[in-house]
């Protein structure tokens, strides 16, 4: 399909790994802090409080030791990539959320089980940011690095989403941000192939997209920009573009800029 065929930028292997050991790290000290209150609060995911969220996000960092714990795919070379993981996320979303409410159920104590996921990840993360080493994932093989990417991901939208249904701010580590930001924008450019319009995300990204004409030089006639943070929220579905644009946090000018409301969210 013609969503996954950019293909996606490198990812350093040793700023994947500070960055998710960082966002690990923060999730894990926020999480004691919250209230019984706040851990009964909704979540903002549909059908989802603060207690299932955390079950979610302790199960989305031990999900690299597990996979790092079955036999290797037969593949030779990667089936899936970054982009083909996000805009594959949708499909899969109705098994992540009966995965994610039996998890919840099981683990009891949403703290201890995030710091045994933080134990475990950190023992096998050097292996979990190489290049050469494959997964098995669902989507087909796929490069144990881009996989730890996908948790950095995952940690950065949850931890956005832990401060906004409770209130209690959770830092999000600057590089594991600025990661975030640049694999959600690519997966734009890649189910949204073309140059006719760019988004900036300052200071994080830029890339063009959307078929039409294209721009060789000077300022594009079509540009939308916004803040790292209300990129993460409108890619993923947590705001929209109205209300974004609304807000003055996103601007688009261009006869073209506003096509690309119709592209989001690209993450499920």
């Amino acid at each position: 399909m013609s969503a996954v065929r950019r293909k996606p930028r490198a990812h350093h292997p040793d700023r994947v790994r500070d960055a998710l050991l960082a966002q690990v790290e923060i999730v894990r000290l926020a999480a004691p802090g919250l209230t019984a209150e706040q851990r009964a609060a909704p979540s903002g995911l549909p059908g989802w409080d603060v207690r299932t969220l955390l079950a979610h996000i302790a199960g989305q960092i031990d999900a690299l030791p597990r996979l790092l714990a079955e036999p290797p795919p037969a593949a030779t070379r990667p089936a899936a990539d970054l982009n083909t993981w996000a805009v594959s996320t949708a499909g899969i979303a109705a098994d992540l959320d009966k995965k994610t409410r039996r998890d919840a159920e099981a683990a009891g104590d949403q703290v201890a089980a995030l710091d045994a996921a933080a134990e475990e990840v950190e023992a096998v993360l050097e292996t979990g940011v190489r290049e050469d080493v494959l997964l098995p994932h669902r989507l087909g093989a796929m490069r144990a690095l881009d996989f730890t990417v996908t948790r950095v991901v995952e940690l950065v939208v949850h931890s956005d989403d832990l401060t906004r249904a409770t209130g209690h701010p959770v830092r999000l580590d600057r590089g594991a941000l600025a990661i975030t930001v640049r694999v959600l924008a690519d997966a734009l450019a890649a189910r949204a192939p073309g140059a006719s319009t760019e988004l900036r995300v300052p200071p994080f990204a830029a890339v063009q997209c959307l078929p039409g004409p294209r721009h060789t030089r000077g300022t594009p006639p079509n540009v939308v920009e916004t803040d790292p943070l209300t990129w993460l929220r409108l890619a993923t579905g947590r705001t929209t573009w109205e209300a974004a644009t609304a807000s003055g946090r996103l601007r688009a000018g261009g006869e073209r800029a506003s096509a690309l409301a119709s592209e989001l969210p690209v993450l499920g």
